[in-house]
């Protein structure tokens, strides 16, 4: 699959995706929110899970501030039963997920995106304009952490300022493409 990666001021594309409360969720169903980061995510991915308790973090911090995090996971599932809806919903459930957490089944949402890597970013200003892609931050430990680089992007759009590094590279493993 793979289109091209949106570009700095693209317009996010449009999902009506099922998420882990068994609830549809579509672009529209965050139109009130000033800053929405889109995740591309998964369960098995080492990286993902190194940086679960910092994405929950950041969305507890800015929950009164207008900024929703939504996680989606495109994985296949035939080879990799571990990112499976039902496995999603375990696994939201264990770790306390306080953001949306919601399943891509066909693929099409990480092909619009031109998403790659779980974890990867996308953050939107409240038009839905890409303002930030990439990583969460510099370091998968969180100790040795120097760039809070997603922090940064979601305070820059909050004040309407422009964000030094609006493209980062994201690290983590391939989103797992069906064949």
């Amino acid at each position: 699959m793979k289109t091209n990666k949106l570009q700095i001021y693209d317009i996010a594309p449009n999902f009506n995706l099922l998420g882990v409360d068994n609830l549809k969720h579509s672009l529209s169903y965050f139109d009130n929110v000033k800053v929405l980061v889109i995740m591309f995510t998964c369960n098995h991915c080492p990286v993902v899970k190194a940086y679960e308790n910092r994405l929950i973090k950041i969305q507890d911090d800015y929950k009164n501030k207008s900024v929703e995090l939504v996680a989606i996971n495109s994985n296949e599932t035939l080879n990799y039963p571990e990112d499976s809806f039902d496995k999603m919903i375990v696994r939201s459930n264990e770790k306390s997920y306080n953001f949306h957490y919601l399943r891509d089944e066909d693929q099409t949402i990480a092909d619009a995106y031109g998403a790659e890597r779980t974890p990867e970013i996308f953050a939107f200003d409240q038009d839905r304009k890409l303002r930030y892609h990439g990583r969460i931050d510099d370091n998968k430990d969180d100790s040795l952490v120097q760039f809070h680089d997603l922090r940064n992007a979601i305070n820059c759009i909050l004040t309407e300022t422009p964000i030094e590094n609006p493209e980062t590279t994201s690290i983590g493993c391939s989103i797992k493409w069906l064949t």
